[in-house]
């Protein structure tokens, strides 16, 4: 029997401060700034189906509340009292696991012999071996590569810690210590999550404790299609760009349609591109995985600020991404950077929902995350020191009536800083500058946030620094409405130094005491006409040393002089005739001109069924076919034979549809049709 309102409320609250208790314990009790500092972690409560009922809304990593436990729990068998299990698997946790760094742990929780519920936590390790200190780098081609790879195990049994399991670990971690005394916090938290269910079901009795957890999925899948059915029914579509796999130099493309009817909602990402040979394929294994609907998640819970935070949320959605896609690619993909692909597929969601709600939907944000990382020289031959010194974010996307935020992405990512004092006293380096970027916002009526800038000096040879994840190089955060789109990233070696090294995406990038690195973020997209800004606004900026005089005046019409806005000059320069000028950025827009949305589609089709070696292939040679016509830095300039280019590229495909016919129909039983 369905619970009555008041006892559901209550026992949402004490279950949700249930979760936020355990992060609090996880966190306070972590060895590494990746826990401590980052936040990089979570804690959730799960069903007997291994759905999450009662997660943590002000602590932890909040977008996972969609993820599924049940494949890591049926792995195991059966399963008592005092038992953990841990895996970082994410083809054998079916996506529970994203990437190896995330290890998962499930404890049964039992009440008088009874399972009633499930415990679970993660967190980001430092390392868990592989190719490179921590575990991740873009230019990974197979999972291999990234790690040791836990199929779901019982760490614990009947209480008492399986040591060969540790020992494994240990083993395969360039931090071994470290890794071991974080997995300890999460038996921590796990262990006070379970005492403190004792004492709510002492209270409440195990029937309601069990009914409340299906009841407050149900409650919150309702109250999200309410939210939705904001949404009118139709079918939309959006496109969005990745600059390139780990360095190939093609973009990726992502692709969805979205069709809305009556608060539910169906997505289809058929038209991205095939996986790829990097580490940016996301293992969604064609679930409606949380990579894939966060920003529906976050569109309910912005909506409706009140709605109880659990799996139920996801309720009205459901998904298509083609199998061999990079939305959900066949094992062994490698995964480690998947947050890059993610952090697109929620700028494709954002510009989808902005169709119908262009009021409430901001532009474009920063569009990359990118953990900046230090591993330095083993102290003791064995131990190295392996730790984020930021997780850098761009700036938020502007919206009706909002500036974005100023260095804060407001899509996926909802870690903190690292405190400098805290990165200087683990590690060999000095922070010179951790400030905004200026002159990074999108200009707007309403600008994006500014992104970030940080400034790194090395105090030890023989050091490595990662930066994983670095996006939006080639193309801008798009603004909308007539808004403008945010600065690019940047990565400087040395910047004093004879105007210093531009870098391109790195991998491992070797540097020694004295060296400085200068990395910056993107700035969200504007949001409508720069030329309607409030002047005084532009002003504000001016003053906080955001913006130019030069700048203000080429961007928003913003004429200063020594005492401040030159009223008739600013009028007389916003009453110009002006240019046409792209919210997507001219790369893009060159992109866009000679590879056309239709075609792109087909060839990803028939891409999907390949094996790597040969999607490979094919793709770089029609692709090929096409850009042999152009100057070598397009899409960043073009010429008149894009026309030309085009016709190239369509030709190509037309050669690829004949070639993989014939070979499919030459096989007998394949079953494979041709594309039309």
């Amino acid at each position: 029997m369905k619970l009555d309102a008041i006892t559901l409320e209550i026992l949402n609250q004490k279950l949700t401060a249930l979760t936020e208790e355990m992060c609090h314990i996880l966190q306070r009790t972590g060895r590494t700034l990746y826990v401590k500092e980052t936040a990089d972690f979570c804690c959730a409560v799960a069903d007997l189906q291994g759905r999450f009922f009662a997660y943590p809304k002000g602590i932890g990593v909040s977008g996972f509340v969609g993820l599924n436990a049940l494949t890591a729990i049926q792995a195991v068998g059966e399963v008592a009292p005092g038992d953990v299990i841990l895996t970082n698997d994410p083809w054998r946790s079916r996506g529970l696991a994203t990437h190896l760094p995330d290890l998962q742990v499930l404890a049964p929780w039992f009440v008088d012999g009874e399972l009633v519920a499930w415990g679970w936590a993660f967190l980001h390790a430092s390392d868990v071996g592989g190719r490179v200190p921590s575990s991740i780098s873009p230019t990974n081609s197979d999972i291999y590569q990234e790690g040791l790879q836990i199929p779901p195990v019982k760490l614990v049994r009947a209480g008492e810690l399986n040591r060969d399991v540790m020992n494994i670990l240990t083993a395969n971690s360039r931090t071994p210590e470290a890794i071991a005394g974080d997995i300890q916090a999460m038996l921590a938290a796990l262990n006070a999550g379970r005492d403190r269910l004792n004492r709510i079901v002492a209270q409440h009795g195990v029937t309601d404790v069990v009914q409340a957890q299906q009841d407050l999925q149900a409650y919150s899948a309702i109250r999200a299609r309410q939210v939705l059915r904001r949404i009118p029914d139709g079918v939309y579509q959006f496109e969005d760009y990745l600059d390139d796999a780990a360095g190939s130099g093609l973009p990726v493309r992502l692709a969805i349609t979205a069709t809305f009817n009556d608060g539910k909602v169906h997505l289809d990402f058929t038209g991205s591109d095939a996986q790829v040979a990097a580490a940016i394929n996301i293992p969604s294994h064609g679930d409606p995985h949380a990579w894939l609907t966060l920003r529906i998640l976050a569109l309910v819970c912005t909506l409706d600020k009140g709605v109880p935070l659990n799996a139920g949320l996801l309720a009205p959605v459901t998904l298509f991404a083609p199998a061999g896609s990079l939305v959900n690619p066949h094992y062994p993909a490698a995964v480690g950077v998947r947050h890059a692909a993610a952090v697109r597929v929620n700028d494709l969601l954002n510009g989808l929902l902005g169709q119908p709600l262009p009021d409430v939907m901001p532009a474009a944000s920063g569009g990359t995350i990118i953990p900046l990382v230090i591993a330095e020289v083993a102290r003791n031959g064995r131990e190295q020191n392996v730790q984020v010194i930021e997780p850098l974010v761009g700036g938020g996307g502007a919206r009706w009536r909002h500036d974005g935020i100023d260095g804060r992405d407001n899509s996926i990512s909802n870690l903190a800083n690292n405190p400098v004092e805290m990165v200087e006293a683990e590690t060999h380096i000095e922070i010179r500058q951790y400030a905004l970027r200026p002159g990074s916002a999108g200009a707007g009526q309403w600008r994006g946030g500014m992104g970030q800038q940080i400034r790194v000096r090395i105090l030890q040879d023989d050091s490595t620094l990662l930066a994983r994840g670095m996006e939006r190089m080639l193309f801008q955060p798009w603004g909308v409405q007539g808004g403008q789109p945010g600065q690019s990233t940047t990565l400087t070696l040395n910047p004093d130094v004879a105007g210093g090294q531009p870098l391109g995406k790195i991998d491992l990038l070797s540097v020694n005491a004295g060296d400085e690195v200068l990395l910056q973020t993107p700035g969200g997209g504007g949001w409508g006409d720069p030329f309607k800004r409030d002047a005084l606004a532009v002003q504000n900026d001016v003053d906080n040393h955001l913006l130019s005089h030069a700048d203000a005046a080429q961007h928003y019409g913003v004429v200063f002089t020594d005492h401040g806005i030159d009223a008739a000059a600013t009028a007389a320069l916003r009453s110009q005739p002006r240019a046409a000028s792209s919210s997507f950025g001219a790369a893009r827009e060159n992109w866009q001109t000679l590879f056309d949305g239709d075609l792109l589609t087909r060839l990803n089709q028939l891409l999907y069924p390949l094996s790597p070696a040969e999607r490979q292939r094919h793709r770089s040679a029609v692709f090929a076919a096409a850009l042999a016509q152009l100057p070598a830095d397009f899409p960043r300039s073009t010429s008149p034979a894009i026309a030309t280019a085009r016709q190239a590229f369509a030709a190509a495909l037309r050669a690829l549809e004949s070639e993989l016919s014939a070979s499919m129909t030459s096989i007998p039983g394949d079953g494979h049709a041709p594309v039309k």
